[in-house]
């Protein structure tokens, strides 16, 4: 049995902008409906969602039949989430509130098997094909894929530092946490939160490091694709299901 092969990765390593939606909704039914919708990739959320690794395993296992790349986002920057995740059969990572290059450091040494890493061991798992992937542990670092999300104005001013970490793949900028630590909560759209995040978005490409981000403001997603991110975000399966089905509420409610 071969080791499946990241496509994600693949299409940063190509400079191939990937677009991607958002999946807060835990369960295969969800995952499935959206798996053939047409984008790169899904991103299967444990932080602001009820997901567990329970719930991804699902998710995953729904979208393996489609197109599509699945990325996981565990809740936080931890040795025992991340291997848990990996044992699952995630192959792409984002870590949420990573705020220096040695918070980076460490997912990346997490992602890894020793001696380059710290990740435990176990040769029964779905990643590895319950046994079936040979030489799994010395294959699995070239199909695996570390995002760190970026998401305060600290972490921003160790953009560089963070990104010069080897084995960092990508990093992702959170609009919501970062507009909130610049005290712009709850206002993404802030004016001076688009140039941050525009001025981000430049400095990853000077320093030759995808980004990516999500932003349901259509405009703004464009603006951020045409500035060079290599995965955006454009949509939530949430966000949609809420405004799509109050928009068709109001076609049918008067006065």
């Amino acid at each position: 049995m071969e080791l499946p092969v990241n496509a994600f990765k693949r299409g940063l390593a190509a400079r191939r902008h990937q677009l991607g939606l958002w999946c807060s909704l835990p369960g295969a039914y969800a995952a499935e409906i959206v798996a053939g919708s047409g984008f790169d990739w899904l991103m299967f959320d444990t932080e602001h969602s009820p997901g567990d690794p329970i719930t991804v395993l699902a998710q995953l296992q729904a979208a393996a039949p489609y197109p599509v790349s699945a990325v996981v986002r565990p809740a936080f920057n931890d040795t025992v989430l991340i291997k848990r995740f990996l044992d699952i059969g995630a192959q792409t990572l984002l870590i949420p509130f990573v705020q220096d290059e040695h918070e980076a450091a460490a997912a990346v040494a997490a992602m890894r098997y020793p001696p380059e890493g710290v990740r435990g061991v176990s040769s029964v798992s779905r990643a590895t094909g319950f046994g079936r992937v040979a030489d799994y542990g010395r294959k699995a670092a070239a199909e695996l894929c570390l995002l760190v999300q970026v998401e305060t104005v600290e972490a921003v001013e160790r953009l560089e530092k963070i990104a010069a970490v080897p084995g960092v793949d990508g990093i992702f900028i959170g609009p919501g946490d970062l507009g909130a630590s610049m005290g712009y909560v709850g206002q993404p759209g802030h004016p001076a939160v688009k140039a941050m995040i525009e001025d981000i978005i430049r400095r990853l490409a000077a320093c030759g490091m995808p980004s990516g981000i999500l932003t349901p403001d259509t405009a703004f997603a464009k603006h951020c694709i045409e500035l060079g991110t290599s995965f955006t975000a454009v949509g939530m399966d949430a966000g949609i299901l809420a405004r799509g089905t109050e928009a068709l509420a109001r076609q049918f409610r008067t006065g």
